[in-house]
């Protein structure tokens, strides 16, 4: 029996347990993610492994991107009303719901691993309210993240700098061997 189908029953159990007032609390907690969220990937998760998945979450968690299993008419209603309402439609299906404030760490945390597990299949996305498609997804993964971006602008912004300076040096250690 495939991962998938163990799982989705006891995710359907689940569902069917939870009472309205569940079902609210579930809605406000995606909201709440969704409120400080620049990006959103879903993704079909047929037939992955436990252990797999296992290193997924772990992998989103030290990136800081929520990710989730989810129902699907909670996550849209969860979506409702904000940028990423366009990706409602893309919501059929056994989906694994990646968020995050950062930029790039949803795209980058699904693609990577989709890279090195088929069974993930990137579905669709949205990025500040434009709606990604796979490819759109992956080239958002390529993309350096935050701090590395930071470290690239200073090391621009740091080599007009450095290089006035050695030219100063050179051009007092010129002046200091003619004096000599």
């Amino acid at each position: 029996m495939f991962f998938w189908d163990v799982f989705s029953h006891h995710l359907w159990r689940l569902t069917v347990a939870l009472n309205l007032s569940d079902k609210k609390a579930v809605v406000a907690e995606i909201s709440a993610n969704v409120a400080i969220a620049q990006t959103i990937v879903v993704a079909e998760y047929r037939g992955i492994q436990v252990a797999d998945l296992t290193q997924l979450r772990a992998k989103a968690r030290a990136q800081g991107v929520y990710l989730h299993v989810l129902k699907n008419t909670l996550a849209r209603r969860a979506v409702e009303g904000t940028a990423f309402a366009n990706l409602a439609s893309e919501m059929t299906g056994p989906l694994i719901y990646s968020i995050s404030a950062d930029a790039v760490a949803a795209a980058k945390v699904i693609n990577d691993f989709a890279k090195s597990n088929d069974k993930l299949v990137v579905k669709a996305g949205n990025f500040a309210g434009k709606s990604l498609d796979k490819a759109a997804v992956a080239a958002l993964a390529s993309i350096p993240n935050r701090e590395v971006l930071i470290s690239q602008l200073l090391g621009i912004m740091q080599a007009p700098v450095s290089g006035f300076a050695r030219g100063l040096a050179a051009l007092a250690a010129k002046k200091e061997t003619e004096a000599v």
